[in-house]
């Protein structure tokens, strides 16, 4: 076997041929479906192809930016890191056969923020959109994550966490659109801001508490989903949740739902209209309602809020 001491690269040197340096991590990178190459540095001037060696290449805290539209294959994050399209066109994970789009692993100071990317399932087998396993906060902006047969965002941290998603769009799944559920020791916040959730199978916004959740979805909108549109459990557990200026209409079983001696879900300037049932309690679990609310025309009954108080 061939041993390459310091004589032998002085002799290459020597001889004029080039010793290629380790490529170093950059705090920006680029992803480019025209002219990316995973073997490329990954700066602007030589794009990767993929998002996965677009975040390998990438510092703690980097950011990667999406210089063209195409397809960029599903992504493990293990740091903290930005993944940006601003308007270039459609930068897509397409999602088949049991796999997950995005699956963040992080550690306890992690942050991710994800903007302008759509998780797409193609049917082939199970999938799930986007998976928060460990990290400490998530922020998803003009997002798309559809067609999965799983669920489209599942948010399942085991320590301290919070969730925001804001201007995204959450449809056609076959579990739930998205599905938090607080585990472990940890306390979770999640924030919802023009969020809709659209013909997925089972509920369009699913806060399940094991441990400790705060919960607020502002201006949004929950439809044709199967199960509730909005909902919360918790028992032995604390889950309050704040549905404001949002809608609720033509959900195969509640609009919004509370249930658990820990669940409390407080609604404020929303409409419910067209749900199988428009607002209920149960298990313990308390609803309330400031009054000035839009609870009318639900298939098989309206529904009464534990507590109607005023603003």
């Amino acid at each position: 076997m061939m041993r390459i001491t310091s004589a032998s690269i002085a002799t290459l040197l020597a001889l004029g041929l080039n010793v290629a340096p380790a490529q170093a991590q950059l705090s920006r990178t680029a992803v480019s479906a025209l002219r990316g190459n995973d073997a490329n540095a990954c700066d602007l001037a030589a794009p990767c192809r993929t998002f996965q060696r677009a975040h390998d290449q990438s510092n703690d805290q980097g950011e990667i930016t999406v210089l063209d539209p195409g397809g960029y294959g599903s992504l493990t994050i293990t740091k903290s890191i930005s993944v940006m399209n601003d308007g270039v066109g459609e930068a897509s994970i397409l999602v088949s056969g049991g796999a997950i789009g995005i699956t963040i692993n992080g550690n306890a100071g992690t942050y991710v923020n994800l903007r302008g990317i759509t998780i797409q399932g193609i049917g082939l087998g199970g999938s799930i959109g986007l998976r928060f396993n460990t990290g400490f906060a998530l922020t998803m902006t003009n997002c798309v994550v559809r067609n999965h047969t799983g669920d489209g965002i599942v948010f399942f941290p085991f320590t301290n966490a919070s969730l925001s998603v804001s201007d995204s769009l959450v449809a056609d799944n076959g579990g739930h659109g998205i599905h938090v559920v607080s585990t472990g020791s940890g306390a979770v916040k999640a924030a919802f801001t023009r969020v809709e959730a659209y013909n997925n199978s089972m509920h369009g916004i699913f806060m399940d508490s094991g441990t400790t959740l705060s919960a607020t979805v502002a201006d949004s909108v929950a439809a044709n989903n199967g199960g509730n549109g909005f909902s919360a459990i918790a028992f032995a557990t604390t889950n309050e949740v704040m549905v404001i200026r949002s809608v609720a209409v033509n959900n195969g079983d509640h609009g919004i739902f509370s249930t658990g001696s820990g669940a409390v879900v407080l609604v404020g300037s929303s409409t419910v209209t067209r749900n199988s049932v428009g607002v209920a309690a149960s298990g313990g679990g308390q609803l309330f309602s400031y009054g000035d609310n839009n609870i009318d025309r639900n298939i098989s009954a309206d529904g009464t809020p534990t507590v109607i108080t005023k603003k």
